[in-house]
């Protein structure tokens, strides 16, 4: 691990990054569930699993303890922990004066700003807000009543092109774009389970609603999908209710969930499901100059 100033150190290295800060990680599952579940996908899967450039890790290490950490995988954004403004401007000079490229950061709401603050005085990136999320933590599940007509059934090798084609349409929904390889990514999914589809009486397909592989005593629902026409017949809320009871049956700790707080519709339905909320997140775009 290259040791930097700033507080901060720099490594390209997964296992070094995890024996230092997992247990930083592990702490708070909850606000930690992104930097939880890519790590593991990472270890697990690959590092080329998000892109085929190299993750960049970092921790935050005072007085013999870690206070916070981060990771990036290309050409996804920044993804921190919470941090204090102190933090947040040591890490923007860190990484403006090793040259890092930053498209964009994720964070809790006020670290995402205290960041966006510092990088751009740092740098003169101007900052657009991409969304603004809020975390949710299952309390318990209540099934929405009336429940749509048809069944839940956890989506399989046959429903490999539909997975692919709809996790696409999510991504361009919330203005991510398809970084990844989308057959693997259902692959990857339909290996253990971890997308449930909600059909109709006569066996078609009307959403999606998938689970990461359990980490650290959580796991988190995601995607949840449902082509545009076909919206606003409770299919989001049946098969969104499904998982989340199948997820608390698998004796995890945590059940956690993000929605868009620009889509009152949807919020509104996670926590008539049982969904509580935890705390609120933002993303960010950066643009530059010349």
């Amino acid at each position: 691990m290259t040791s930097l100033t700033y507080d901060w150190r720099l490594t390209h290295d997964l296992d070094a990054f995890l024996g230092t800060a997992g247990d930083f990680l592990r702490s708070r599952p909850d606000r930690h569930t992104v930097a939880l579940t890519v790590t593991e996908a990472l270890r697990r899967r690959g590092m080329s699993q998000y892109g085929g450039s190299a993750p960049v890790f970092g921790i935050l290490e005072r007085d013999g303890a870690v206070r916070g950490a981060f990771f990036r995988t290309p050409p996804y954004r920044l993804n921190l922990t919470s941090l204090g403004e102190r933090d947040a401007r040591s890490l923007a000079a860190l990484l403006a004066d090793a040259r890092t490229e930053v498209p964009g950061v994720s964070a809790d709401k006020d670290t995402a700003e205290l960041f966006v603050e510092a990088w751009g005085l740092r740098t003169g990136a101007r900052a657009e807000r991409l969304r603004s999320e809020r975390l949710y933590r299952l309390a318990g599940v209540t099934v929405p009543e009336p429940a749509p007509p048809g069944r839940a059934r956890v989506a399989d090798a046959g429903d490999r092109d539909l997975l692919a084609r709809w996790y696409t349409e999510f991504a361009e929904s919330i203005g991510e774009g398809a970084h990844r390889d989308l057959g693997a990514w259902a692959d990857e999914r339909i290996s253990y389970g971890g997308v449930t589809l909600w059909e109709t009486p006569d066996g078609t397909p009307v959403a999606m609603a998938g689970v990461t592989p359990p980490v650290a005593g959580q796991l988190r629902v995601a995607p949840v999908y449902t082509p545009a026409p076909l919206r606003g017949r409770g299919y989001a809320g049946a098969v969104t209710a499904e998982v989340s009871r199948a997820a608390l049956a698998t004796g995890v700790r945590e059940v956690l969930l993000f929605t868009d707080l620009a889509n009152p519709t949807s919020n509104g339905l996670y926590q008539r499901i049982g969904y509580r909320p935890v705390s609120d997140f933002a993303t960010f775009d950066f643009t530059y100059e010349g």
